[in-house]
């Protein structure tokens, strides 16, 4: 679409397929990577597909026509996508991965430096920073006074990036 930029859609909690069908109503480009999920509620097996990011719709939006994605009341604000090659390389990638049927997981980015906060386990709730990106799971917790830190390996699955 000429003119058109992409835009990272942050949707209100549980709005991303009303967004989408709102784009959709709209006749604007957009891509909402749906992941299947199966949930067991005794002996009953319930199918259900779930955004793979959960609250991002990611849209091609002429200028013209940004006004009209806020009068829904679903979407929370709209990112504007700045390396616009690198964005639609990582997204096809996305889309060939969510079409390959394989199991997948969203990891955070943990990179050296990163502060994170400990979200399962025994250490629930300390916060420190990440050690080695090739091996997310070692996480320094810093002693300020001794000026000294200590590295424990935690998993990487429950560790959460801090802003």
């Amino acid at each position: 679409m000429a003119g058109a930029t992409w835009l990272v859609c942050h949707t209100r909690p549980r709005c991303e397929k009303k967004f989408a069908a709102l784009l959709v109503a709209e006749g604007l480009e957009h891509y909402l990577p749906l992941v299947e999920s199966v949930r067991r509620y005794g002996a009953r097996t319930k199918k259900f597909t779930k955004p793979l990011f959960p609250g991002y719709v990611f849209a091609c939006v002429p200028a013209e026509k940004k006004s009209r994605l806020h009068q829904q009341d679903l979407l929370a604000r709209a990112i504007a996508v700045e390396d616009e090659a690198t964005f639609l390389r990582q997204l096809a990638d996305v889309r060939a991965i969510v079409a390959s049927g394989l199991q997948l997981s969203v990891m955070p980015l943990l990179t050296r430096g990163r502060r994170v906060r400990i979200i399962g386990g025994p250490l629930h709730g300390l916060e420190g920073f990440v050690d080695d990106p090739t091996k997310p799971q070692g996480v320094v917790l810093s002693v300020d006074v001794l000026r000294q830190g200590l590295l424990v390996r935690v998993p990487a699955e429950q560790l959460q990036p801090l802003p």
